[in-house]
């Protein structure tokens, strides 16, 4: 998958108006000076109902999402949003435990996750591509059919004993988990693991769980 270029990124979130969630209030400062530094308008809240009772919510481009929060966590606060009908694209911020949480996330339409910590230039360009996802809702996607055929035919290089472990990865499982799974030692999961995003050319677990969902893989 091709790589953002973090100042392209930066340029295109000049003006676009980011929601940040997350009850941590270092963290809000943080991605509010970081996307403020990126000419973004940033408006930050302490929790889900506080978003959910903005007024801001129809002019967003994207939504930044703690996952996991006291009370009202991130999934509540999707699922809030789905019933509402809002279409802005949800980027979510989750630990590493919670990659499960997170993939489950997206299959109930998260546009991305991105686990922490994060580097900073890689969650803008993901932020811009959800911005990106935004301004062209109500174009055709011109190229998506030729990046479902690559990746399926990418797909169809991986080996049977691959595509098993593929099948586990994209639901956020660990590598020991699969390893009991599959009843294969934890070293041998990592290297399936390495040789089955080298070979779909991919590089994030989000990368993979978002084309993986797009592309309708049959299980």
């Amino acid at each position: 998958m091709q790589q953002q270029d973090p100042g392209q990124a930066a340029r295109a979130t000049a003006g676009a108006s980011i929601l940040v969630v997350d009850d941590d209030a270092g963290m809000r400062s943080a991605l509010t000076r970081l996307f403020v530094a990126a000419g973004g308008k940033v408006s930050a809240f302490a929790s889900g109902p506080e978003l959910l009772a903005s007024d801001l919510l129809g002019a967003a481009a994207c939504i930044v999402l703690d996952l996991k929060m006291p009370g009202m966590d991130g999934l509540r606060v999707q699922a809030e949003l789905v019933a509402r009908q809002c279409t802005v694209p949800t980027l979510f911020l989750t630990g590493a435990a919670d990659v499960p949480t997170a993939v489950r996330a997206m299959q109930a339409g998260a546009f991305d996750f991105i686990e922490k910590p994060f580097d900073n230039e890689h969650l803008l360009a993901r932020v811009h591509a959800a911005i990106e996802h935004t301004r062209r809702q109500t174009q055709p996607q011109a190229g998506d059919d030729q990046q479902r055929a690559a990746f399926l035919s990418r797909l169809a290089a991986l080996t049977p004993r691959e595509r098993q472990v593929l099948d586990q990865v994209v639901t956020g499982q660990t590598s020991k988990q699969i390893a009991r799974v599959l009843g294969a030692s934890h070293r041998t999961i990592e290297i399936h693991r390495a040789h089955i995003m080298e070979k779909l050319d991919l590089h994030t677990l989000a990368d993979l769980v978002r084309m993986h969902l797009r592309c309708a893989v049959p299980e």
